[in-house]
């Protein structure tokens, strides 16, 4: 099975790319995790945040592959424990070839990539750093990898 994150934004910083790299070299061969960039719309300070989205949206709906298995990242979605992420983990292996987790810009996703996904996944009621986002995921994936096979990287 692949995993996906599908992110909106600018170049993040080195480190944070290290950050991911790490946990990409962690997942087993049978549980890989690839990135996919898509580039901000160019923006002014007149720039609408609706506009924004919408553009974003068309970006991110291209590079949503049928029958995926589709995960948006929101403020409103439902908050899951590592165990919850870990069981679900476990489900898509054996249903899905391709996970994809989408990450969207820094106005947040459009409402018709929210209603067109799976699952709208909350990692917090807290606003992070739009780059370190990946990061989070990506730990989280593996923790739930590891848990699935009683690894001691959750203890």
């Amino acid at each position: 099975m692949k995993l996906e994150l599908i992110t909106v934004g600018n170049k993040p910083p080195g480190w944070i790319r290290e950050g991911v790299t790490e946990y990409q070299k962690r997942m087993p061969r049978e549980c890989t995790l690839e990135i996919r960039d898509i580039a901000l719309p160019k923006r002014t300070k007149h720039s609408e945040p609706e506009f924004c989205r919408k553009a974003e949206a068309q970006k991110i709906q291209a590079a949503q592959v049928a029958g995926a298995r589709t995960i948006a990242l929101d403020v409103d979605g439902k908050m899951w424990t590592t165990e919850d992420l870990s069981s679900k983990l476990t489900h898509w292996m054996a249903e899905y070839p391709l996970v994809q987790f989408v990450i969207g810009g820094p106005d947040g996703l459009d409402k018709t990539v929210i209603t067109g996904v799976d699952d709208v996944w909350s990692l917090s009621r807290l606003t992070f750093p739009h780059a370190l986002v990946p990061v989070l995921i990506a730990e989280q994936l593996y923790r739930a990898w590891t848990i699935i096979t009683h690894h001691p990287y959750h203890r």
